[in-house]
């Protein structure tokens, strides 16, 4: 199971992702849902950096593991165009976990930074 979690400031704002697991849908190479997990995340990390001009802090693996979140200090302007970002991938990853409940478990948490 795909185990997907976005992370939220103390105002509500969410400030990161993270995802690891593997759904086992279909074999590899041919797995819808890890694929659209997949995108989904990679395209708001790229997106931020791309869009919002923010440098999100980036840790991924070849098991399957992402996890990006914003750095401590980002401008209002691109906070607001962050949440956006992040607001289509909880729609995206909402609609994922809907369609194929057994395979993705999303939630959302407060953010704790564990470094």
């Amino acid at each position: 199971m795909i185990r997907a979690v976005l992370y939220r400031n103390t105002v509500g704002q969410f400030t990161g992702y993270s995802a690891h697991g593997h759904s086992d849908y279909a074999e590899e190479g041919y797995d819808i849902v890890c694929a659209a997990v997949s995108v989904l995340g990679a395209t708001c990390c790229n997106s931020l950096e791309s869009v919002c001009g923010i440098t999100p802090e980036i840790v991924e693996n070849d098991s399957g593991k992402l996890h990006f979140c914003l750095p401590p200090s980002v401008e209002a302007s691109a906070m607001h165009d962050a949440q956006i970002l992040f607001g289509f991938l909880h729609q995206g990853l909402k609609d994922v976990a809907e369609q194929f409940p057994q395979d993705i478990q999303l939630s959302i948490q407060d953010w704790r930074k564990k470094r």
